[in-house]
C-alpha cells in the first residue's frame, strides 16, 4: 500500500511483503489514542460507583488494565507475523468453516459497543449541534462509517492527532481534579473504603476493556514488515493500552467521587469543567469516542466478511461490498442505540461483564496455539482453503469453548442473571475458569502438534525474531 494513498484496497487477504510499511511506534498512538476518551473514563468509574474509595478503585484499575493489555499486545504481535487479520487467523484453530463460530459473537460484541458509544455521545454532539436524540445518534454513526471504510492509513493518521488532542485534554482534567477538594479517606488504603464485591468488578470490568481489543488488534498490525520484532510489536501495543487505558481509567476514579452524573452523560460532565472552553473540549471527546467507533465498524466488517468468505471460498472483497457490510453493520448498532439510549447503565455493563464469557475462551485458544503449540508456524495459504490441513470444522475446539461457556454460568453476574456461586462470593468470578480452562484443555487436545511446522508455511515465527 502506498502509504500517501488514503483509500485502502486491501480488505482481508494476506498483505503481501511488497505492501508493507510503518513502524512499530504508530501502535502506541493508535492504541493510546483510542483509550483517551470518555467511554474509558465510564470504565474506570464502575468500581468507585461500586463502593471502593479512589484509592482502592485505582489499584483494581491497574490491575486490570495491566492484566487486559497483555492479551491485547500478545494479540498485536501476531499481525506482521501473519500478515493477515486477527479473526481469520482462527481458522487455524477452528476450522475454515468453524471459525465462524467465535467470529459471530465477535461481531454481536463490537456492535453492541458501537451503540454504546452512539448512546454515550448523544448529548455532547446535541451540545455542540442541538437536534433530537435519535438524529444525534444516527449522525454519529454516518459519520463513523464513513471514515471506517477509508480505512486502515486514515485510522492510523487519526491515531497521531487525536493522542496530542485528547492528552492535552485529559491533562487538563486530571489538573482540575487534582486541585479539588476530596473527602478524609479517599486517597488512603482504608478498610472502609473497601469492598470485595466492587474491587472484583473493577478489576474485572477494566481487564474486559482492553481483552475487548484482542479480536481486531492485528488488524492493525498486519501492515508492518514482516521482520520487525515481535518483542517491539508487543510493547508498543502494550504501552499503547495500558497507558492509554490505565490513566483515563484512574481519572475515571477520580471523578466519580463528585461527578454525580458522570455514568450517565461522561462527555457532558468533563467538558462543563472547562466554562467557555467546553466547546473545544465537546469537539475533543466527540472525535475521541468517534476514532474506538471506527475501529469497531472497520473490524466488525473484517470479521463478517471472513466469516462469509470461508464458506465460499472468497479471498478478496470489493470496496462496494465492503461498503455495503459496513452500512448494514453502523445500522444495526445505529437502531440498537436508538432503543436502548434510556436504559443505558445496566446495558453497557452487561456487555463489559459479559465480553469475558465468550472473548476469553476465545483469546486463550488462540494465544494457546499460537505461541505454546504450533509457535507461530502456520500455513497461510491453508487457512484460506477448506480443503487444507486446517479443515472445514474443528470439532474439538468448538467443543472445548462450548465446555468452558457452560462451566462459567454459576459463576455469572448479569443485571438479569446472578449464577450460585457468583452468590456466594457477592461478585463474577468468572475470570478465574475462561481463561485457564480452555488453554489447559486446548493444549492437551493438540500436543501430539506442538512445534510441527506445516506442510505449505508462508511464514516462520524465527523469521520474525
Amino acid at each position: 500500500m502506498d502509504e500517501h494513498h488514503l483509500l485502502e484496497k486491501r480488505s482481508i487477504e494476506f498483505i503481501p511483503e511488497n505492501e508493507r510499511y510503518g513502524g512499530t511506534k504508530r501502535l502506541f498512538s493508535i492504541w493510546f489514542s483510542s483509550n483517551m476518551q470518555v467511554t474509558a473514563l465510564l470504565v474506570g468509574a464502575l468500581g468507585v460507583l461500586a463502593g471502593l474509595n479512589v484509592f482502592w478503585g485505582i489499584i483494581a484499575v491497574i490491575i486490570g488494565t495491566g492484566i487486559g493489555s497483555v492479551f491485547m499486545a500478545a494479540h498485536s504481535a501476531q499481525g506482521p507475523h501473519l500478515g493477515i487479520p486477527q479473526m481469520i487467523q482462527s481458522r487455524a484453530q477452528f476450522g475454515v468453516f468453524g471459525a465462524g463460530v467465535p467470529l459471530a459473537i465477535i461481531v454481536i460484541s463490537y456492535i453492541l459497543f458501537t451503540a454504546a458509544n452512539g448512546v454515550v455521545m448523544r448529548s455532547s454532539i446535541q451540545a455542540a449541534i442541538p437536534m433530537p436524540d435519535d438524529l444525534a445518534i444516527i449522525l454519529f454513526g454516518a459519520v463513523t462509517l464513513v471514515i471506517a471504510f477509508v480505512g486502515y492509513e486514515l485510522i492510523h493518521k487519526i491515531g497521531v492527532y487525536m493522542s496530542i488532542a485528547s492528552g492535552l485534554l485529559f491533562l487538563a482534567v486530571t489538573f482540575l481534579a487534582l486541585t479539588h477538594h476530596y473527602a478524609p479517606g479517599t486517597w488512603t488504603p482504608t478498610a472502609k473504603g473497601f469492598n470485595l464485591p466492587g474491587f472484583v468488578l473493577g478489576v474485572t470490568q477494566t481487564a474486559s476493556w482492553s481483552i475487548g481489543f484482542a479480536p481486531y488488534v492485528a488488524d492493525y498490525s498486519r501492515y508492518l514488515p514482516s521482520k520487525v520484532k515481535t518483542s517491539s510489536t508487543f510493547w508498543y501495543s502494550y504501552w499503547g493500552q495500558a497507558a492509554g487505558a490505565g490513566l483515563v481509567m484512574i481519572l475515571g476514579a477520580i471523578l466519580a467521587t463528585y461527578l454525580p452524573n458522570i455514568v450517565n452523560d461522561p462527555g457532558r460532565s468533563v467538558a462543563q469543567l472547562f466554562g467557555y472552553g467546553r466547546w473545544i473540549a465537546y469537539l475533543v471527546i466527540i472525535l475521541g469516542v468517534l476514532e474506538i467507533n471506527v475501529l469497531n465498524i472497520y473490524s466488525c466488517y473484517m470479521s463478517v466478511t471472513t466469516i462469509f468468505t470461508g464458506f465460499h471460498g472468497i479471498k478478496t472483497i470489493s470496496r462496494t461490498a465492503k461498503f455495503w457490510i459496513m452500512a448494514l453493520m453502523a445500522a444495526i448498532a445505529t437502531v440498537i442505540a436508538v432503543a436502548t439510549q434510556y436504559n443505558f447503565n445496566a446495558y453497557f455493563g452487561d456487555i463489559l461483564t459479559a465480553q469475558i464469557y465468550f472473548i476469553v475462551p476465545w483469546t486463550a485458544v488462540n494465544l494457546c496455539d499460537f505461541y505454546a503449540v504450533r509457535f507461530g508456524k502456520y500455513s497461510v495459504p491453508d487457512i484460506y482453503d477448506e480443503a487444507g490441513q486446517y479443515g472445514k470444522w474443528n470439532k474439538p475446539t468448538l467443543l472445548i469453548c462450548l465446555l468452558t461457556v457452560l462451566a462459567e454460568i454459576p459463576f455469572m453476574d448479569l443485571s438479569f442473571y446472578v449464577g450460585p456461586v457468583a452468590k456466594i462470593f457477592g461478585c463474577d468470578v468468572t475470570v478465574l475458569i475462561s481463561f485457564f480452562l480452555p488453554a489447559i484443555l486446548y493444549y492437551l487436545a493438540n500436543r501430539k502438534i506442538i512445534g510441527r511446522a506445516p506442510v505449505r508455511s508462508q511464514l516462520t515465527f524465527a523469521e520474525v525474531e
